[in-house]
């Protein structure tokens, strides 16, 4: 890489960082970028995936006060964050590129749709639940499933995969946004680790691009957590939303 070119993908890495924590889709910051670099798609996708995990994991530390009292939530959902994120590793470097992008565009709807629809959604659902009934804590086997799939795909391209993360948790938890948020900040970086493991032994990267990209996006990761934070959920939802649409049309154009 050219000084410039580098200096673009610290860049990008810092953005990426700052927007995983706050909304998800980073992605769609760096794998641009690498690709302008002369990287090959896969290459570039695996050095990206690699990268990011410094940034997930500063953005989880950032918000460790909203992770408190979540413990056993964590711990539940981690679990599917592990098999999804092993399965969607090996997705990537087994498949076609196209095979699993083909969805890639229908599942960014979908989440958006959650994510706006989500208080109404949670209103109806109050209603009908007895009162006194029990608080859902832990969302249940359906969460858990919508997780595992989630994180299955975060395995394989991550852009949006925090904002899926947090549509499922925001129709089946009681719980603030914030504090959904925390929790999708843990699990994607526990994808991200599971899948940079596997990807550190079985996979073509390029080390520049990863030491860029992770110093980068541990720096935007704790930018990120610190700015997000302050934010009320009709802020947070707002972002959600507008980034994931970015999100969605670049999908569908390129």
């Amino acid at each position: 890489m050219t000084p410039g070119e580098m200096a673009a993908v610290f860049a990008a890495g810092t953005g990426a960082g700052a927007v995983n924590a706050v909304v998800g889709s980073g992605t769609l910051i760096t794998f641009p970028v690498l690709l302008a670099t002369g990287l090959p798609p896969v290459t570039a996708t695996v050095s990206n995936g690699l990268g990011l995990v410094p940034g997930s994991i500063s953005a989880a530390i950032g918000y460790r006060e909203e992770l408190r009292g979540q413990r056993r939530r964590v711990l539940l959902m981690g679990i599917g964050a592990v098999l999804g994120g092993l399965a969607g590793a090996v997705l990537l470097l087994t498949l076609p590129e196209s095979a699993f992008e083909r969805i890639v565009p229908v599942l960014v709807s979908l989440a958006l749709v959650l994510v706006a629809c989500q208080p109404l959604i949670a209103k109806r659902v109050r209603r009908r639940r007895p009162a006194g009934g029990p608080v859902r804590r832990d969302g249940g086997p359906l969460l858990f499933t919508g997780l595992t799939l989630a994180s299955v795909y975060g395995g394989y391209f991550s852009a949006a995969q925090g904002i899926i993360y947090v549509s499922l948790m925001g129709m089946l938890l009681d719980d603030t946004l914030q504090r959904l948020n925390a929790v999708k900040n843990v699990l994607a970086a526990v994808v991200n680790t599971v899948a940079a493991v596997l990807f550190v032994f079985f996979a073509e990267f390029d080390w520049t691009a990863v030491l860029l990209i992770a110093a980068g996006s541990a720096l935007g990761g704790l930018i990120g957590a610190r700015t997000g934070r302050r934010f009320s959920p009709a802020v947070l939802r707002t972002l959600i939303v507008s980034v994931g649409t970015v999100a969605l049309v670049h999908l569908v154009l390129h």
